[in-house]
């Protein structure tokens, strides 16, 4: 009698998990012809068929759902098991999956992704971006990265750093024709880059200012879905743009870019990695919280040396909002 493997059961959870033979291969590691090679040897053996498969669609049959039910958390054991030993390593082995939205990932690359891989070589991370919220442990991934606002209450948190705040921006040849917005309501009379919310509708831009909160549909012909397009819409001067400190600090520095309004942008929470609580910690998760906390701890330490110095800020905080 043929034993099934470990690698044919992964396939299985894979591919309904992901609804797809091409992103579950990607995410397992292997190619699409193995992995559906792998699937249908599984379903030769048992006799039945476990999923339906059009040319735009995968999903489980009644056999796939019964069969998937009984095996996920059996599978879930053993790789906790194997998790609990790997940990025991003096260094972490093995593949850590976050899911991010864009900014997120972009904001903890260098600091904190580029680092951890230097000092664990035998880690591979694999870092999945995209813009609407997801539920991690359904999609197989190990942690996620957004804003601490969106986190689900039932993760653990880890903050990445401290406080952000969000920059109202456009470009010097853009307001050598456009009187920059003195007040919110001004900005009714300008061109405005905004922003589509994963839902598809467009974004309102949400300003706060000594205890006073505004939702605006700011007026605009162009409406994009990722911040570095909006970016590049500001830089050529095609409006003004609201964007996480992150994108255009360099360009204000530089002078590309003019910021206005600052007052109505106070700072808000910052971005936290999560994870599931109740599971094992597996090793890999483990040492990038170290690596996450070292680098608070430097940043932490510098904040002190500059408050000192320059005195406290005005502790407003802002609404929630999406960077």
């Amino acid at each position: 009698m043929h034993r099934t493997g470990l690698v044919e059961l992964e396939a299985v959870l894979a591919v309904a998990r992901r609804k797809g033979f091409r992103p579950a291969a990607a995410e397992l590691g292997m190619s699409t012809s193995a992995l559906s090679s792998a699937v249908a040897g599984l379903e030769a053996r048992l006799g039945v068929r476990l999923f339906h498969r059009t040319t735009r669609s995968v999903s489980l049959t009644e056999a796939g759902e019964q069969f998937v039910a009984r095996i996920a958390p059996a599978l879930g054991d053993i790789q906790g098991a194997m998790e609990a030993v790997n940990s025991l390593r003096q260094t972490p082995a093995g593949t850590l999956r976050i899911n991010a939205a864009l900014g997120a990932a972009r904001a903890v690359f260098a600091p904190i992704v580029l680092a951890y891989l230097r000092r664990y070589p035998a880690m591979t991370v694999d870092i999945v971006t995209e813009g609407r919220m997801i539920d991690i442990v359904a999609e197989g991934y190990d942690a996620g990265i957004r804003l601490s606002e969106h986190v689900p209450r039932d993760m653990v948190r880890v903050p990445l750093g401290g406080d952000l705040r969000m920059a109202i921006v456009a470009s010097p040849d853009y307001f050598a024709t456009h009187p920059p917005p003195r007040v919110p309501a001004d900005l009714a009379a300008h061109e405005c880059i905004r922003a589509r919310l994963p839902s598809g509708a467009p974004s309102r831009w949400e300003l706060a200012h000594h205890g006073e909160t505004l939702h605006l549909d700011v007026p605009g012909r162009l409406i994009l879905d990722a911040p570095l397009l909006m970016l590049d819409a500001a830089r050529a001067g095609m409006g003004v743009a609201l964007l996480a400190e992150w994108y255009v600090a360099k360009d204000l520095a530089a002078g590309r870019l003019v910021r206005v309004l600052a007052e109505w942008t106070p700072p808000f929470p910052g971005l936290a990695l999560y994870y599931p609580a109740g599971r094992h910690l597996p090793a890999g998760l483990r040492a990038f919280i170290e690596v996450i906390r070292e680098v608070n701890g430097r940043r932490e330490g510098r904040r002190k040396g500059e408050g000192s110095s320059k005195g406290e800020g005005s502790g407003k905080t802002a609404p929630r909002r999406r960077a």
